[in-house]
């Protein structure tokens, strides 16, 4: 008589197996807001600027459009001061930052099995209506960061550490519009 061995289980492997790891607890909001504190005052200390994503992002992106179409970089004044002539875009303190800051929370999802395709949104809007109203609010933010001259990283981190009164009258416009707006589309959440 032959005995069988226990069946192994399978092992998660190839992609599956990369989005599947198991979810740790999110960290304690005071200890990832006294983290965070610390990060600013290193960036500060190191860099002596402070945190932002906006302008990092400006310099990618004048990258791709100097390789598409260098002629427009050279005719508009804004873009012109990233890349124009023989000037780097990538030759600035915001482009480690926001690198660091893209790869770190990749890393970080990975390790706490947070790191994989989906849609968070409420049972009662479609997936569709979910990415257009994330596209529409993200393109809304990114034009306010560019007027506001800095992202609510920026503006908030760095320029609120430093009482900025700019800084904290911006914030207190964007959660006043936030509030105001949560009304109308509390559908797309319960």
């Amino acid at each position: 008589m032959t005995t069988l061995a226990p069946a192994r289980p399978k092992s998660r492997t190839g992609i599956r197996g990369f989005f599947s790891r198991p979810e740790k607890p999110y960290i304690h909001p005071y200890l990832g807001g006294a983290l965070l504190g610390i990060v600013l005052f290193l960036a500060f200390l190191i860099t002596r600027n402070g945190l932002g994503a906006s302008g990092g992002m400006n310099r990618y992106v004048a990258v791709v459009e100097d390789a598409i179409a260098p002629g427009h970089i050279d005719r508009t004044p804004y873009l012109l001061k990233l890349a124009g002539g023989a000037k780097n875009a990538l030759d600035d303190w915001s482009v480690p930052l926001i690198t660091g800051a893209l790869l770190g929370g990749m890393v970080s999802g990975f390790f706490n099995g947070r790191l994989k395709p989906e849609i968070n949104k409420g049972p009662r809007i479609t997936n569709r209506t979910r990415l257009i109203l994330a596209f529409s609010g993200g393109a809304i933010m990114a034009y306010g960061a560019r007027m506001a001259r800095g992202c609510t990283s920026g503006q908030a981190l760095s320029g609120g550490a430093t009482l900025s009164a700019g800084s904290w009258a911006l914030m207190m416009c964007i959660f006043g519009g936030a509030y105001a707006l949560a009304y109308f589309l509390r559908r797309a959440w319960n």
